[in-house]
């Protein structure tokens, strides 16, 4: 299937192309951006060390997405996505753990009200 063609950064004057929103770098300085800025001090204290060790673990194990996976198709886990969310109760338990590609974790996370001021 063709892919689209690569569009340049979303960050002013940056003349790098990319496949998403931002270059490697401006992405980066995007995520602590929102980290700081947007993303609410409870939620982010509940993502410390420990979390990107379960994380990485559970990357590891599971490195296909679970999603496609029902749909056969094969594609690379990104993301771990809690099946029910740390601020309803879930836990960082492997079996509250979802491995997930990006854009199946962003759509879940729509879906679910995580995401753009639904809650």
């Amino acid at each position: 299937m063709p892919r689209k063609p690569k569009r340049p950064c979303s960050h002013p004057n940056c003349p790098e192309l990319v496949d998403g929103s931002f270059c490697e770098k401006h992405q980066k300085e995007n995520n602590k951006h929102y980290e700081k800025y947007q993303r609410d001090p409870e939620t982010a204290k509940r993502y410390g060390r420990s979390w990107r060790m379960i994380r990485n673990k559970f990357i590891r194990e599971h490195p296909l997405c679970q999603q496609c996976l029902k749909e056969n198709k094969l594609k690379t886990a990104e993301e771990v996505h809690h099946i029910l969310p740390l601020r309803r109760g879930g836990a960082h338990d492997e079996n509250n753990l979802m491995a997930l590609c990006k854009s199946c974790h962003s759509r879940i996370s729509v879906l679910d009200g995580d995401r753009f001021g639904k809650k």
